[in-house]
């Protein structure tokens, strides 16, 4: 259990905390990993063609059809932040300055409390309207079978507000300079395959020599080599052994 007496003494000494997570963040939620066993990429064929940029455009009312079948968008209103996604906000209250980078866009850190969240992907609480920029929520989006603006004169389509397929990433200088700026950069759940978020590891290796760097992923990823610590462990097992031993350091 060293390695989480490590990782404990550094969140604790830790003033500022950059946490990159991904799709492994929120599988004890009950949401499929995107590319896992359960996930949409075994579900579906064609994923990227049809969550893409251009499919939208070209055709919105199939696209809403696909978009709601494969994130079970009924559904995404009832998951409940799990052990991880707890543990993070505790790392706030506690005081320290905790910068959350997700590729998730369930909502899930928001939704537990955490404040600094930085939506890379965006998120599937929200639809935009591509004309007047109106926003509605979730419950609106599933009150239609294709979600349409409701302002006066207007009746666009409504786009989701994530990152489809050839779009680009928001906020994505921000989180590099977070994660840079941090002195402990943890990772957590997120297999590192997805570009451009993958190369933060890269940036913080080369940037910044001093922060500190960890992962948390029930499998190994190409870039292990980049952190100081890692553990190949479930979430929840692993921050309630961190809890545990950051109780002891009080």
């Amino acid at each position: 259990m060293e390695e989480y007496k490590e990782l404990a003494e550094q969140l604790a000494r830790a003033k500022t905390i950059a946490v990159l997570t991904g799709a492994g963040m929120s599988t004890e939620s009950g949401i499929p990993d995107f590319r896992g066993q359960n996930g949409i990429y075994a579900q579906e064929d064609n994923v990227e063609y049809y969550l893409s940029e251009h499919y939208f455009t070209s055709h919105p009312v199939d696209f809403w059809h696909r978009f709601k079948r494969m994130f079970s968008l009924k559904m995404m209103g009832t998951f409940l932040p799990n052990k991880g996604h707890i543990f993070l906000q505790a790392l706030e209250a506690a005081g320290k300055k905790v910068t959350i980078l997700t590729q998730n866009i369930d909502g899930l850190h928001t939704k537990a409390g955490s404040t600094n969240v930085i939506e890379l992907h965006g998120t599937l609480q929200t639809a935009t309207c591509p004309i007047c920029s109106q926003k509605y929520d979730l419950s609106f989006i599933n009150s239609q079978d294709v979600p349409v603006c409701r302002q006066k004169g207007c009746g666009e389509i409504l786009k989701p507000d994530v990152v489809l397929f050839g779009g680009i990433v928001p906020r994505i200088d921000e989180a590099f300079a977070a994660a840079a700026e941090s002195d402990v950069l943890l990772a957590m759940g997120t297999s590192l395959e997805v570009t451009p978020v993958n190369h933060i590891p890269f940036y913080v290796t080369s940037e910044s020599p001093r922060t500190y760097k960890a992962i948390i992923n029930k499998t190994a990823t190409r870039m292990d080599h980049l952190f100081d610590l890692v553990i190949h462990h479930s979430i929840g097992d692993t921050v309630s052994q961190l809890r545990a031993y950051m109780a002891e350091l009080r």
